[in-house]
């Protein structure tokens, strides 16, 4: 009974700490110009508001937190959020020295969301874009840096796990490919279609756990292979956490 409710406590702690080396909430913003100029955007006079409420009565700005930041470049802005108040706002700089604001809207329940942004004579004017595709990139930074970090801390709890239970370390060559593919899964195509990261981590847990069952049954039972799983999300997760924050700076 006490190895169930530790097990229980370490899979909601895991879930949890997770948020750092998984997809986050995401908001891509397309801009199109209903006006005479195209100035390009100013990155550094552009932010994000979160409010609480449709009239935005305590506007915060999303501001900058590990990899929470709103990021732009000259034609185009996108955010990452641990997790996004119910309401949005925009406030976008331009390199004229123009400053537009758009009016507030909701928050999309989806994991990640696209946007067209209208830039008017006087303001702007953000809509869901009209076709919500799952968008991913293969060459994201914050992507592989994951899969690195993931890999590397998973194997070594692996190696410890499987040496303190007298395993064969061919095990890991199991382990090693579980990672791999459930990164794969989660970033580049599960990311689009679940809101919740909890799901994903429910997802990696279970998949890792059968997956090297499966390619050493002669040496682990379905319960072993779950609790190595176990223990190497847990180790991964949340020093994953920390080495996220440390190396944000780098990743966009």
């Amino acid at each position: 009974m006490k190895k169930l409710i530790l097990s229980a406590v370490l899979v909601f702690a895991a879930a949890a700490l997770w948020a750092d080396v998984s997809p986050k909430p995401e908001m891509q913003f397309s801009f199109i110009y209903n006006t005479q100029t195209h100035p390009r955007i100013a990155p550094d006079a552009s932010e994000q508001i979160q409010c609480q409420d449709n009239q935005c009565m305590e506007p915060k700005p999303l501001g900058t937190y590990g990899l929470q930041k709103l990021y732009c470049s000259a034609e185009k802005c996108f955010s990452i959020a641990y997790g996004y108040a119910p309401y949005q706002k925009l406030i976008i700089g331009f390199e004229d020295g123009s400053k537009k604001e758009s009016q507030i809207f909701k928050t999309p329940s989806a994991l990640r969301s696209s946007f067209d942004v209208y830039v008017e004579k006087d303001g702007l004017t953000v809509a869901l874009s009209p076709e919500q595709k799952p968008y991913s990139n293969i060459t994201r930074k914050d992507a592989w840096a994951s899969l690195l970090i993931i890999l590397i801390l998973e194997l070594a709890a692996a190696w410890a796990s499987i040496s303190y239970m007298h395993k064969p370390l061919r095990i890991l060559y199991a382990v090693a490919a579980a990672n791999v593919l459930s990164m794969f899964a989660t970033w580049f195509f599960l990311a689009g279609y679940i809101r919740e990261t909890a799901f994903l981590w429910i997802f990696c847990l279970l998949f890792e756990s059968v997956f090297i069952w499966l390619f050493n049954r002669k040496y682990l039972t379905l319960t072993n292979s779950f609790n190595l799983s176990l223990a190497m999300n847990v180790t991964s997760y949340s020093l994953g956490m920390m080495i996220s924050f440390w190396i944000a700076p780098w990743l966009f």
